[in-house]
């Protein structure tokens, strides 16, 4: 029975594997840094729900106006989760006793 792919399939398939193992790789290296905070996380996922929307008079590309997003969510949300952390009212000093 005669090969349905003809001769050198097998140079073809292991390029298509080189070709498709280096797209993966190239992905992979763009990848995003690890999320370090609640805050950060809650900004990626504004950025990414808001990055088509969002107005772009000055024709920046997707990921620079990604960026602009998610620092401006960044930038609001930091001072907030500062004062929460912060204790409220005054603090008294403990006495000692004297002996």
């Amino acid at each position: 029975m005669p090969n349905i792919w003809g001769r050198g399939t097998r140079p073809a398939l292991i390029a298509s594997g080189i070709l498709m193992g280096s797209i993966l790789w190239v992905g992979s290296v763009r990848a995003e840094p690890p999320i370090r905070s609640p805050e950060d996380a809650a900004c990626r996922m504004e950025a990414r729900a808001k990055v088509f929307s969002a107005p772009n008079p000055s024709g920046l590309g997707i990921e620079d106006v990604g960026r602009q997003i998610y620092f401006a969510c960044m930038k609001r949300i930091s001072p907030a989760s500062v004062q929460t952390a912060r204790r409220s009212g005054r603090r008294h000093r403990h006495r000692h006793r004297r002996h």
